[in-house]
């Protein structure tokens, strides 16, 4: 892990994001003591299984009804 201060941060930004790309962790420093650190975003990936939620939820039947006049003609103004 490379540690530089926030002035040599500001002027070498793009250099560090390449370097971070690259798997390195960046610790930036002010007067020495360790503020921030700059590590790769990795996003978090959850994967929806097919069927997960089944019986979990009943659609009620007024669901299917039409929608009162009023509220129809608010769509339409």
């Amino acid at each position: 892990m490379q540690q530089i201060s926030i002035g040599e941060a500001k002027s070498k930004f793009s250099k560090l994001i390449a370097s971070v790309e690259k798997g390195e962790e960046i610790i930036i420093a002010r007067h020495g003591q360790p503020v921030a650190i700059i590590v790769l975003f990795q996003k978090k990936v959850s994967y929806r299984t097919p069927g997960s939620a089944k019986g979990k939820f009943k659609v009620p039947p007024e669901f299917f009804e039409p929608l009162p006049d009023d509220i129809i003609d608010s769509f339409e103004q």
